[in-house]
């Protein structure tokens, strides 16, 4: 999409989301249709990635969320799973210098030990070297499950209070969050899974609880800024009540 286009479609959308979380699903079936194996579609994937990076800050977007790989995709090949992380390490080598220029800021959720020891010193490079910017925050959910998530968060929340940290009795709904991977960011206001899914997959159980969805077919590497720019302008049309009735 050109710039200006771009700027004119971002004018148009009143009210759009914030925080946007994508679930990037249909690489290996988009690769399967044209004959060629998963880790060509994951590629193609990983380019379109840097395409809605670059689109958010003229729509609005000042968060965005991307689910790279779950605690559930280990169950993958190993031919897949290795792919994978050599094309994890290759990204964030190959992206830093960009996103640096663009101003984006870097972040990665998950439980990070089962990672290996390259790809952990790589994000947390990824990280430093990012952290003065103020522009979009990307947020990299790799080795990420909604649940995991949550056991990791209850275990030190656990660990806080039998060290009198923390007192059972100041424990409510805004305590957990504090201790979740996305305790430094506001909770996604607009979840899209790409690829014809309509589940999530495991995916911010906690902060989606009163996102609004959008499953489209699309496969991923399909998933173009003027797609994206669409399903942010109907975002904005929406009525979000949050269990509370329209005035």
């Amino acid at each position: 999409m050109a710039d200006g286009a771009e700027k004119t479609l971002a004018k148009a959308i009143v009210g759009g989301p914030r925080h946007v979380a994508i679930i990037m699903d249909g690489n290996g079936r988009w690769a399967q249709a044209r004959g060629r194996p998963r880790l060509f579609g994951h590629h193609a994937g990983a380019r379109r990635v840097r395409d809605i990076v670059s689109s958010c800050p003229d729509l609005g977007v000042e968060y965005l969320t991307i689910f790279a790989f779950s605690t559930e995709n280990w169950k993958r090949t190993q031919t897949e799973v290795s792919g994978l992380m050599n094309l994890f390490r290759r990204y964030i080598m190959k992206e830093m210098q960009a996103l640096l220029r663009e101003n984006v800021r870097v972040r990665f959720i998950g439980d990070r030990p089962r990672l290996d020891e390259k790809l952990r010193d790589l994000m947390d490079e990824a990280e430093e070297f990012t952290r003065h910017c103020t522009g979009l925050n990307l947020t990299i959910a790799l080795n990420y499950g909604g649940r995991d998530e949550v056991s990791r968060a209850t275990k030190r929340l656990a660990q806080d209070v039998a060290a009198g940290r923390l007192s059972p009795d100041d424990v409510d709904e805004e305590t957990l969050p504090k201790y979740l991977d996305t305790c430094v960011l506001p909770d996604p206001d607009l979840v899209i899974r790409t690829s014809g899914e309509a589940r999530i997959s495991n995916f911010l159980l906690w902060q989606s609880a009163y996102a609004e969805y959008e499953f489209v077919d699309t496969l991923w590497p399909d998933f173009t800024p003027e797609i994206f720019t669409g399903l942010l302008c109907a975002y904005g049309a929406r009525d979000r009540r949050f269990g509370a009735v329209s005035a």
